[in-house]
């Protein structure tokens, strides 16, 4: 960390002194430290291993308390429960409240998600309003339930209103496109929807003729022109790199019967690994 980023978020200014002036040895630094990252970062740090060392250096400095006096502050208890109560009173920030959270969600689904369905960029942007709105951003895993709650509504919302846009007759034939039922035996027959999401394959006369069967079968459904005019380009990718690899009804069950020595439904296999836990938060 340079000089310049320790003494723009790292120096104790005198409201601040004020504040520490009371303590002594590790509570010292210990406050003096929560107060300053909460300032840089718009949370609390979780333990001694988030304080850049450089930062507890020069903070230990000012106070006039050895570095190495900060292991023996306590991370957990009654202490840095006060602390942190009072550098929220200073500061004007506020924990997360069910209201709140209710709040930052319904924000999120209409403000970020509806453009944004990455969740690492959709958590970026809540912790951003976090710091904003003046409230102590939450835990780990309830700003994952957050992301992914606001990330769903978005959705919802979205695709409502793009149906509320199509004709009573266009909505009739992409249910009945959706919903083909495969035969139980093998006929040879193929569904609308499998041809339109089928590969072209080599050049051929043969592909360019399916091609035009695609785009005829796709335009006799009757889309309107603007359907999708106010959706973000990378949504709509998104959605149809999911519409190509989903799988037609029936599938999966087809799939499970072709499998030697497992029986359609039964129980499958538990992953290898497991992913990690949740990463934790943090300001830009």
């Amino acid at each position: 960390m340079s000089l310049a980023a320790l003494v723009e978020y790292w120096r104790l200014l005198d409201d601040e002194r004020v504040l520490i002036a009371g303590k002594r040895g590790p509570t010292r630094l210990g406050f003096a430290l929560l107060l300053k990252f909460c300032i840089w970062a718009g949370r609390f740090p979780r333990g001694r291993g988030e304080l850049p060392g450089e930062a507890v250096d020069f903070v230990a400095r000012q106070v006039g308390v050895e570095p190495a006096e900060l292991g023996l502050y306590e991370w957990t208890g009654r202490t840095i429960e006060y602390h942190r109560a009072q550098i929220r009173s200073h500061l004007g920030f506020r924990e997360c409240t069910v209201a709140d959270a209710e709040q930052l969600t319904q924000w999120l689904a209409a403000a970020v998600c509806e453009a944004e369905r990455r969740p690492e960029l959709v958590r970026d942007e809540l912790l951003v309003r976090c710091r904003a709105e003046r409230i102590e951003p939450p835990a780990a895993g309830r700003i994952d339930r957050i992301v992914r709650s606001a990330l769903r509504q978005g959705e919802q919302t979205l695709t409502a209103r793009i149906m509320g846009r199509l004709p009573a007759d266009v909505a009739y034939r992409l249910r009945a496109l959706v919903a083909v039922e495969l035969p139980d035996d093998d006929t040879g027959e193929e569904s609308i929807l499998a041809l339109i999401k089928s590969v072209p394959g080599n050049v051929s006369l043969e592909s360019m003729l399916t091609e035009i069967r695609k785009l005829r079968a796709a335009r006799a459904i009757g889309l309107p022109g603007d359907l999708f005019v106010d959706v973000a380009p990378r949504v709509l990718a998104g959605w149809r790199a999911r519409a190509m690899v989903d799988r037609r009804p029936g599938q999966e069950r087809c799939d499970q019967a072709d499998r030697p020595g497992r029986r359609p439904g039964a129980a499958q296999p538990a992953p290898a690994q497991e992913r990690g836990p949740y990463a934790g938060a943090r300001c830009r």
